[in-house]
């Protein structure tokens, strides 16, 4: 039994959660999700999330949320890292985050260390705070998505970051936020049986409408429109140049479309090819732009349809939200988003437009008049499809609450047995 197990007793618990968020949304959204709706269920809980994203502060948090930014840094396109704000040599930043980090976490004192995808963190600056919290009996949680990458690119991945003995020797447990009926993430991986059997399938993480002070309106009022969102954006200029091309044949006499379209280009899209597509869209009757939209949900809502590239929390909102979908997944540098797709697809939950077509643009126009027309994702029977924010909150009362006299000396199996009840 750990000295913490035994010593450490509070009225009040708290979640510390980790999100490296180099590129995109996705990471810090997915860990939004989950925060608010731990304090939702929780009202004695407090969460704090640590982030390198550098449009964190644009978010709203709940009461007893609250982050700790630490100094970003962004992905080349050569694989390799570099501040994303700071002119200092990338290591330096990365031993600030590092420190930053294992500080806020000693100083938090947190009852869960929950990581989101990167088991070791970005360049493994998350490990040192591993191992100081295992050591002090701090339960540790990583999550997954439902679908990381194919495996013959994720094994050389885990291997060259020596992800093996973090999940066997570190990890008490580990989250996939999706269903085997879509995917696997560590189907294909040479890992032992111990880490399989650490693995609770907790359903995709239901999202909710932002209260209706905050809601956007439709450019387009009450008519109906399509919503086509690259997500953050930084590598959805194809989608939206496809969708935008499908228009403006329409313009000069090209295939009628059924419905106006709503561009969400995404904060991280490059400034040159947002105005780009503002100058394009401004130049069509029937389409209308916008950068960023912080309750993308309630545009969602709103939509006919929907056209995306597949990420994960549009994924999600496509199923909270009944919403016919159209989706163009990328296909580099992961095959995630195609994976999610092809597998969704087969399941009858979304439509696939495969981005290699993008020269067709009357491809794109049909399958754009064919959405409204299309099954929603409700008509297909998927028990436990939403289940994850609800499963995720069962699995860190399990942890958060274990009492010090019996936590410590629990069977192992029958503590996994209560996290899959």
């Amino acid at each position: 039994m750990s000295d913490r197990r035994l010593t450490h007793r509070r009225p009040h618990s708290r979640v510390l959660i980790y999100s490296h968020d180099t590129f995109g949304l996705g990471h810090l959204r997915r860990c939004l999700a989950i925060a608010h709706s731990l304090v939702e269920h929780d009202p004695g809980m407090s969460v704090l999330i640590l982030s390198g994203s550098p449009i964190i502060g644009s978010f709203e948090f709940a009461e007893r949320v609250d982050f700790v930014r630490i100094p970003g840094v962004i992905k080349l396109s050569d694989g390799d890292y570099t501040s994303l704000k700071l002119r200092i040599d990338v290591t330096e930043t990365l031993a600030m985050r590092a420190s930053i980090i294992e500080h806020t976490a000693a100083i938090f004192d947190p009852d869960l260390f929950l990581v989101d995808k990167e088991p070791l963190g970005l360049r493994g600056e998350v490990r040192g705070t591993l191992e100081r919290l295992k050591a002090r009996g701090t339960p540790l949680a990583l999550g997954l998505r439902d679908v990381l990458d194919e495996p013959g690119q994720l094994a050389p991945e885990w291997e060259r970051k020596n992800v093996e003995p973090a999940l066997t020797d570190l990890y008490d447990t580990i989250w996939v936020y999706g269903l085997p009926q879509v995917c696997n993430p560590l189907d294909g991986l040479d890992l032992p049986q111990s880490v399989h059997d650490k693995v609770t399938y907790t359903g995709y993480l239901r999202r909710h409408l932002p209260d209706a002070r905050y809601q956007p309106v439709s450019p387009f009022a009450k008519r109906p429109f399509i919503l086509v969102t690259p997500g953050g954006g930084g590598d959805g200029d194809g989608l939206v140049d496809w969708v935008l091309r499908a228009y403006e044949a329409e313009a000069t006499g090209g295939r009628r479309l059924d419905h106006p379209a709503l561009l969400v280009l995404g904060p991280f899209m490059q400034r040159e090819r947002q105005a780009e597509f503002i100058a394009r869209a401004g130049a069509l009757d029937r389409v209308e732009t916008t950068t960023f939209e912080v309750h993308l949900e309630a545009l969602m809502h709103q939509a006919v349809g929907v056209v995306a590239m597949g990420g994960y929390n549009t994924f999600c909102e496509i199923l909270s939200f009944d919403k016919r979908a159209l989706l163009v997944p990328r296909e580099r540098p992961r095959r995630e988003q195609v994976i999610r797709a092809q597998q969704a697809g087969a399941l009858g939950l979304v439509r696939m437009l495969p981005a290699g077509r993008s020269d067709d643009t009357d491809a794109m126009a049909a399958a754009l008049n064919a959405l409204a027309s299309q099954p929603r994702p409700s008509e297909v029977v998927v028990p436990r499809l939403l289940d994850g924010l609800t499963k995720v909150n069962h699995l860190v009362d399990a942890l958060v609450t274990q009492e010090p006299d019996t936590a410590g000396d629990a069977d192992p199996d029958a503590v996994r047995a209560r996290q899959r009840a």
